[in-house]
């Protein structure tokens, strides 16, 4: 080692302190101060990384750019040099410091003097300890690689994950792989990674390729180049090297060559059409770092037979030569058997570095491989000035990434870098934006309950079964509630096929999620056990939908099924993103970037739109998981001083329910939880969700006028005082009609409580007062049932609630059955009318001896329910691809429309002045409020949704009198999280 080099012992510290004061006045950084700053991005910026000083070793700190590789390099041994070369494989998870592997790591760091490591599986806190660890010992900072094609994630649980290659230029947007680059380079650089075995640029032009596949961005060379050069510029942004691989191009081969030695019989015009114009472009566009391939190339090599990577025909020709590329040359693996099968582990180094090779990765045995090469030089076959020349090139990197002055990971930064919801929401974006959809056959998609109601989701594995299965049937289930899961794979059973069959014979519709692997040496992708089954499957006349998550070739194994969907991973990030795409929850614009010969070809897909509400996180929208959890303690401090025993809160916006939490109990004995997905009693949300929307139905329909006059429907209106009465005046309480009448404790039918309010004394004039009243909504209810035929229950469960799939909205909820009623909070203990613990029907007394059926209150609905209806609404009337309500109507019912007060036709509107909506929410937020302490608020120039939904009126409706600060205070929340 240097420091045991006699002559330099007490030389190199004296250079080190004279050198920096002689040129003090000249001083600069070898590496440019703007050479690692950040473009703007969504993405949070990363905190500089900082370890304590005393954590450095002392021979090789390099504190001034003065000193570089050659004055490192002159005092090195030969051994020293030799072992520079190698890249180790190392695990990031914990190991017992006895245990074999670290130990025998810690030996081939301090007696072989080894490079660099190359990091595979492992968690962020054990790569990131285990680096630390290493670095230590090493007297020359290691150099720390490792594969990121998809995002830290391939390789480090924990971290972000991202669609592969081919799923990223699907989404036909480059800047997707530049924020896939940077982000990836930023955990990299946050673990103490240096180099990133990525971009791929290999051509994907055989659709046999057993190796390469959707690691590939394309079957196209110019596609590649495009979307590789923007990944390459994300990764360099932070200071992290990029790798192009795998040269001169591994796309055109059938052989896995961890497996075997490929063979490509291109000639060199071939190569230059296709393979080589992603390598030039990358090379042109500053690639630093190339890795070579175990591929033959007969028709090129003067050295036939020889693999790419130790075949300077290959690497000096035309790597430098014809592409001028003088950076860093790395192998794949020399582990893999297009090696190992035909070279000894120290043959395969010095042909390698012979060939113009600098970094030797994963050799199956270093000791030897090191052995033999300093033989090799020893006996004059290699120069020690070759290996010098390779050398160099390491040490000038680790000196232009700086970790000689700081090589260890910030452990305890770790926790704030890596997978931000920043990150995660990105990603989620990219993967949903790569969705494809290259055929849909009888317009299936997106699936609609109401035309399949019983969906059979069969996940197909070539394995013992896949992670990701349980994902897929939680996330079918998630958007429809009539779906059977059975899982084919390996271990499946014949009672369980037979099982299958039989479900799938009584389903509507079969979805069929493969997550069959790329596997070499199978022409025929799904295994041969399974396709008998599948077969039939196709023999069914049920309409099928194929998605092919991974392996996008699977499809031409199943070419008839109506849908063919790619999907790109397996993942159950990439599950989660897709399901969505099924239903309509998220768009569709992905292209192809490959071809399925006879079948399709690049470019082709179909466009979608997003019509249905996506369940997401906060970022997804554009909001900040950090500012809404100040809604946890609005609502915990709201339990604690009793204004209510518990209740949900949801937000909605840009089309996605981004928060939906519950909190607190169904009473006040807190024995049962309070779920998001509970269901409560909306009182006088009723009447924007029931009798409102029935009224903007049948005024669409021209079936009735809102200035049409009430004595047209109801005759007891036909007279002098209420003849001029129009459902306007019911619409914005301007009637005339009190607020309310008890009736109740006299009238006990529904009949006898109709006939009372038809014949209620005015108050006034209509249109001189506003006076928020009951009595005109009960009579609207009457109205639709005139109109239509049907009681306003029937009414909106046909029109809306059915259709739009809103399967917790109902009036009298326990005809519903327990899958509903069993979620229902209890509003009161009655002691007044003697209705005891009043759980199941509706609160509000007049509703309750009206059959629990009124146009003013009575209906009950869950977060998703109405999170459904306010999409509806922002959507223009639209919801799941079917006009509900013309966008006209909407926007002239939710606009102001009296003189004398500031609501809309139903609808409620913010006021001036105090209001429950907040004091960020803007001018045009429409909603309504209910007694039971429920509200919802609609901001339609933030196209945001926010749902209270509590039992504040338990155990007895003196309680809960703060709910309106309280609802002030979580709209204010919800606005003040949208990030600026």
């Amino acid at each position: 080692m240097i420091s045991n080099v006699p002559e330099m012992k007490h030389i190199l510290p004296l250079i080190l302190l004279i050198i920096p004061m002689l040129l003090i006045s000249c001083k600069t950084s070898e590496t440019p101060a703007d050479a690692y700053q950040e473009p703007a991005v969504e993405v949070p910026d990363e905190p500089a990384v900082t370890v304590p000083e005393e954590t450095y070793p002392t021979d090789y700190k390099i504190t001034d750019p003065v000193v570089n590789a050659d004055s490192i390099l002159t005092n090195m041994t030969l051994d020293e040099k030799i072992g520079q070369l190698f890249v180790v494989p190392a695990y990031g998870t914990f190991s017992n410091d006895r245990e074999r592997t670290i130990q025998r790591l810690e030996r081939l760091i301090r007696d072989y003097h080894i490079g660099g490591l190359i990091f595979f599986r492992g968690d962020v806190y054990g790569q990131a300890v285990l680096n630390n660890r290493l670095q230590r010992i090493s007297n020359l900072p290691l150099w720390i690689t490792q594969d990121m094609e998809f995002g830290a994630a391939m390789r480090v649980s924990g971290t972000t994950r991202f669609t592969p290659a081919m799923g990223i230029a699907a989404t036909g947007n480059p800047e997707n792989a530049y924020l896939k680059g940077l982000i990836t380079a930023r955990e990299a650089h946050a673990l103490g990674v240096h180099q990133v075995f990525a971009p791929v640029l290999d051509v994907n032009n055989n659709p046999q390729n057993p190796v390469i596949n959707v690691r590939s961005y394309s079957a196209d060379p110019q596609m590649v180049s495009e979307y590789a050069l923007q990944f390459m510029e994300g990764i360099e942004s932070v200071g992290v090297m990029a790798t192009g691989k795998h040269f001169p191009g591994h796309g055109d081969t059938d052989t896995d060559s961890h497996l075997a030695l490929p063979t490509i019989n291109h000639t060199y015009d071939q190569l230059e059409q296709v393979e080589l114009i992603p390598f030039r472009n990358a090379v042109d566009g500053g690639l630093r770092s190339v890795m070579s391939a175990h591929i033959a190339f007969p028709n090129i090599s003067e050295n036939i037979g020889l693999p790419g990577t130790l075949d300077a025909s290959i690497l000096n020709r035309i790597l430098v030569d014809s592409l001028g590329f003088d950076g860093l040359v790395v192998t794949d693996g020399l582990e893999m058997r297009g090696i190992t099968d035909h070279y000894s582990p120290g043959e395969a180094v010095i042909l390698a570095l012979l060939a113009g090779v600098d970094m030797m990765l994963i050799s199956p045995d270093e000791m030897t491989a090191i052995n033999e090469l300093k033989r090799a030089v020893e006996i004059g076959r290699i120069t020690e000035e070759r290996i010098d020349q390779s050398v160099r090139k390491i040490l000038n990197l680790k000196i232009e990434h700086r970790i000689f002055e700081n090589r260890f990971s910030d452990v305890e930064s770790l926790s704030k870098l890596i997978n931000t919801p920043d990150y995660q929401a990105t990603a989620n974006r990219i993967a949903r934006e790569s969705i494809t959809v290259l055929k849909n056959d009888r317009h299936i998609l997106p699936i609609r309950e109401a035309d399949y109601q019983n969906i059979v989701v069969v996940a197909v594995s070539d394995t013992d079964g896949h992670s990701s299965e349980s994902v897929l049937q939680q996330e079918m289930r998630r958007y429809h509630s009539g779906v059977r899961f059975h899982a084919l794979n390996n271990r499946t059973t014949v009672p369980e096929i037979n099982q299958l069959i039989r479900d799938s014979q009584r389903a509507d519709l079969l979805v069929i999620g493969s997550f069959i692997t790329v596997r070499s040496h199978q022409p025929m992708q799904i295994p041969q056990r399974l396709r008998g089954v599948l077969n039939d499957l196709m023999a069914m006349n049920q309409p099928k939908i194929l998605t092919a998550f991974g392996n996008p070739y699977v499809i031409g194994d199943l070419p008839d099924t109506d849908v063919h969907i790619l999907a790109w991973a397996s993942t159950a990030d990439q599950v989660r993103q897709t399901v969505p795409s099924l239903f309509g929850a998220s768009a569709v614009r992905g292209t192809f970037p490959g071809e399925i010969p006879g079948l399709y070809a690049i470019g082709d897909g179909l466009e979608i739109e997003q019509s249905i509400v996506r369940f997401d996180i906060p970022e997804a929208a554009g909001m900040v998981t950090d500012s809404l959890l100040h809604i946890d303690m609005v609502m915990q401090n709201a339990i604690n001083d009793s204004v209510f025993p518990g209740g949900v809160v949801g937000v909605m916006k840009n089309g996605s329910l981004v928060w939906q939490q519950g909190y607190g109990y169904h009473d006040y004995t807190k024995t049962r939880r309070v779920q998001a997905t509970d269901v409560f009693d909306l009182a006088s949300v009723t009447k924007i969700m029931s009798t409102t929307t029935a009224i903007m139905k049948l005024a669409d329909e021209g079936l009735i006028s809102i200035d049409d006059p009430v004595a047209k429907y109801i005759d007891e209106f036909d007279t002098a005082d209420k003849r001029e009465i129009t459902i306007r005046h019911f619409l914005l309480h301007t009637s005339g009609l009190p607020a309310f009448q008890i009736y109740v404790d006299v009238f006990r039918s529904r009949a006898e409580i109709l006939n009372a309010i038809r014949n209620e004394p005015l108050l006034n004039k209509p249109g001189e007062r506003y006076v928020y009243s009951d009595l005109g909504f009960i009579l609207l209810g009457e109205i639709v049932e005139s109109v239509s035929g049907k009681r306003v229950d029937q009414f909106m469960r046909d029109e809306f609630y059915e259709p739009m799939g809103l399967h917790s909205t109902w009036f009298n909820p326990e005809q519903a059955g327990p899958r509903v009623s069993n979620r229902i909070l209890p509003t009161e203990i009655d002691t007044v009318y003697n209705r005891g613990t009043v759980h199941r029907r509706v609160h509000d007394e007049r509703a309750y001896f009206m059959d629990g059926i009124a146009g003013h209150a009575g209906l009950f609905s869950s977060l998703q329910d109405i999170s459904k209806y306010a999409y509806m609404l922002l959507n223009k009337g639209t919801y799941g691809g079917k006009q509900y309500l013309s966008p006209q109507t909407i926007e002239y019912f939710t606009g102001q429309r009296s003189t004398i007060n500031h609501r809309g036709l139903g609808f409620d509107r913010k006021s001036e002045g105090f209001s429950s909506a907040g004091t960020l929410t803007g001018d045009q937020t429409f909603g309504h409020l209910g007694f039971t302490g429920t509200s919802l608020w609609v901001d339609p120039d933030d196209d945001i949704a926010i749902i209270l939904l509590t039992n504040r009126t338990y155990p007895n409706r003196s309680y809960g009198a703060d709910i309106r600060f309280i609802r002030a205070a979580i709209s204010d929340a919800v606005m003040n999280s949208i990030a600026k």
